[in-house]
């Protein structure tokens, strides 16, 4: 049973402010800013396509997800969805997974913060080092984290819309220049790529937009969130995914002509605002990639600290991080925890001389796998979980499998062909996490069966349509 140092502040996030959650850690900028020329060295003219199946085959995903989340809503909710139907110690991995994927996600954001950064500071010839401008990216977060979740739902709302807004009125530019030429025909030419290239982008356009779950975390913070996070989830792909394909259909057309092809262009949003005559956009370009950035980090921090927040309450962490700040009624102990580790993270990366644009790229793909292996969970999971209900339908089942293929393309197309040196060691890596992750719930159901014996009982209450997943 929770206490009142663990509460979160109930029903103070609406719609809106959900949707901010799952659309700054998809971060629509980073992909139109860094993103578009990887995956056309990858698909080329058809680039567009391959996010369109990508966001396709991620709404398979979400409809499994929904089948919790129109059910029952709680803090750091992915994890207990997979408990729900895998049990306590295999759906735990989900929560490691999450945890691996928020802070390495996070990551992400604070690398490209600094990048964007550091371009801005150059401008008026100002240098800072990249490690300090690490720690005004996560102290930042942090405080923001900490001291209101509906303000820093707001502000990261703020951010993208303006960010996005920004590329918008860009690509507008770019397809009225073109006129009656808007229309690329060689866009539409399935023979110029091969289906493995394009099975490559669907991984790419994947890795694009995890995160469209983030929501699933808030459910004690939200106002009526069987209704609208189901919605956000849903709402947040169709959105991200429509933005991708116009935004990569855009760069693709845009910079042809260029001295340089897409690929082997490292900012395609300044590109064009110099080749179609508004280089005074560059700026305000850079100044929304770092506040998206900056949002991205934010997002993820509120989000991995909430699923931190709920395995605390089942024996996964020590007890203090499942305390609450009195007055704010934010999961301080834990943000503040992710923070310190993500700071260190990527100090230290820094400190060994890797350039922060590789610490951007290794980051996002070390937290691809986490998504990929809670969104396997909890496919897996969705299914199990009818069953017990007594609501397991055919359809159900044809879903989680549909899902459960199509995830093996972004988690076969991740290590094969094998990626060069130290990609290729990375999922590696990722296996002796979650391997020690399940070692301490394997040592968690051996050392205090009472403990474990309270989860269960727990859980069997949550299953109840409707039901909270915490009381």
């Amino acid at each position: 049973m929770s206490t009142q140092q663990d509460k979160l502040r109930p029903s103070c996030l609406n719609f809106a402010e959900l949707l901010a959650q799952n659309i700054a850690v998809i971060s629509p900028t980073m992909t139109a800013a860094l993103i578009v020329p990887l995956m056309f060295s990858n698909t080329g003219n058809l680039s567009w396509f391959a996010y369109a199946l990508g966001s396709f085959m991620l709404l398979f995903v979400a409809f499994n997800l929904n089948q919790f989340a129109k059910r029952l809503t709680g803090a750091g909710s992915m994890y207990t969805y997979s408990s729900l139907g895998l049990g306590p110690t295999i759906g735990s991995m989900s929560g490691w997974c999450l945890i691996w994927a928020y802070t390495f996600i996070g990551l992400a954001g604070t690398t490209g913060f600094t990048i964007f950064a550091g371009k801005l500071l150059d401008v008026i010839g100002v240098h800072l080092p990249d490690p300090l401008l690490f720690f005004i990216c996560l102290a930042s977060c942090f405080y923001l984290a900490y001291k209101d979740i509906v303000i820093s739902q707001i502000i990261m709302l703020v951010f993208e819309v303006v960010s996005v807004t920004l590329i918008t009125i860009l690509c507008l530019i770019v397809l009225g220049h073109h006129g009656a030429g808007m229309f690329d025909g060689t866009q539409f030419d399935f023979k110029s790529s091969t289906w493995s290239g394009i099975g490559l982008g669907v991984v790419v356009a994947v890795f694009s937009a995890v995160g469209f779950e983030s929501s699933t975390a808030f459910g004690e913070e939200a106002k009526n969130g069987t209704k609208t996070i189901p919605r956000t989830i849903i709402w947040s792909l169709i959105i991200t995914g429509l933005f991708f394909i116009f935004v990569t259909y855009t760069e693709v057309l845009g910079t042809r002509g260029y001295s340089k092809t897409l690929d082997n262009i490292d900012a395609p949003l300044n590109v064009m605002s110099s080749m179609y005559g508004v280089s005074w956009l560059a700026i305000p370009l850079s100044a929304g990639a770092m506040t998206s950035f900056f949002a991205l980090a934010l997002s993820c921090l509120n989000a991995g600290a909430r699923v931190t927040f709920a395995m605390s309450r089942h024996g996964a962490f020590h007890e203090c991080f499942r305390r609450s700040h009195a007055k704010n009624e934010t999961p301080h102990i834990a943000l503040a925890g992710m923070a310190l580790i993500m700071f260190g993270i990527v100090s230290i990366c820094s400190v060994s001389g890797m350039a922060t644009l590789d610490a951007f790229n290794d980051a996002g793909t070390m937290g691809a796998f986490g998504f990929i292996g809670a969104y396997t969970l909890v496919c897996v999971a969705a299914p199990m979980y009818l069953k017990k209900i007594g609501e397991l339908k055919t359809k159900d089942v044809a879903i989680c499998a549909a899902a459960l293929v199509l995830l093996l393309i972004p988690a076969i197309g991740s290590v094969y062909p094998v990626p060069p040196a130290p990609v290729n060691l990375f999922p590696y890596i990722f296996l002796v996490y979650i391997g020690a992750g399940l070692f301490r719930a394997v040592a968690f159901k051996v050392r205090d069966p009472k403990g474990l014996a309270k989860v269960r009982e727990e859980l069997a209450d949550m299953r109840m349509p409707g039901g909270l997943a915490y009381k």
